[in-house]
């Protein structure tokens, strides 16, 4: 008699949902899925990303590329992120989100995530402006972690989303929060760094939002979770100053 398949997704817990949320926050790249308009098969690219404030990702393709003519085809995509370490790849983190991609016109949505980008990746504001390439943004509508071997999770979108309700300010003023930060509180921004593993110094804040901080230095990136998520756009100062304390 054959045995009963095992079920191997975990219910879904804090645990998960962070992990989930720093491969997201961190990731420099991805690995894009599309569908070839002429016959449905699927293609796989490398994209650079970045996060809007409320975790959705953002890609900056030129239009010469074969997945920028797949998406403007049909919007369906996914994006597998996580970078394998040392020894079995299998073994580490990655994350496969599932949802549709939709290119940004002008406007306050494609500022946001272009800003947000730039802040991630400065070199490509070489190119961020030719004609031929474009934002997009990515909407999940399911994803799936495999923590390691044994530790898989389906997910919500509201599992790996941050709840940005009230909090446009906070979106408004980033821009001017990091630029500050790096500026003027170099030393603090290191603190920071070192407070989410970080080693050494020269460490730059390359975004913020509501649950923490994104940090970079060169191709590293770690991230750094407030201890209570910002409920509003006046506790970001406090919060900052209190974890350069720390």
């Amino acid at each position: 008699m054959s045995q009963p398949k095992k079920d191997l997704l975990q219910p879904v817990d804090a645990d998960a949902r962070r992990l989930a949320k720093t491969l997201v926050r961190t990731a420099r790249f991805a690995a894009l899925a599309t569908l070839d308009p002429s016959d449905g098969s699927p293609a796989v690219s490398r994209v650079s990303v970045a996060t809007a404030m409320n975790g959705d990702v953002g890609f900056l393709i030129s239009g010469l590329s074969g997945h920028f003519g797949n998406l403007e085809a049909d919007s369906r995509c996914s994006l597998l992120i996580g970078e394998p370490g040392k020894g079995d790849p299998l073994a580490h983190p990655r994350l496969t989100v599932i949802g549709n991609a939709h290119k940004l016109a002008a406007g306050s949505e494609l500022a946001h995530v272009k800003a947000r980008y730039l802040m991630r990746h400065p070199k490509s504001a070489l190119y961020a402006d030719f004609a031929d390439f474009a934002f997009w943004r990515f909407t999940a509508s399911r994803a799936s972690l495999n923590a390691g071997f044994g530790m898989a999770f389906v997910m919500a979108p509201s599992d790996i989303a941050t709840d940005m309700t009230g909090l446009a300010a906070l979106a408004d003023a980033e821009t001017g929060a990091v630029a500050h930060m790096n500026s003027d509180h170099g030393d603090a921004v290191d603190r920071y760094a070192a407070l989410a593993g970080g080693d050494a110094a020269g460490w730059r804040l390359a975004c913020l939002d509501p649950e923490g901080l994104d940090l970079a230095r060169g191709d590293r990136a770690v991230r750094l979770w407030f201890e209570t998520p910002l409920t509003s756009p006046e506790q970001l100062r406090p919060a900052l100053v209190a974890l350069a304390k720390v």
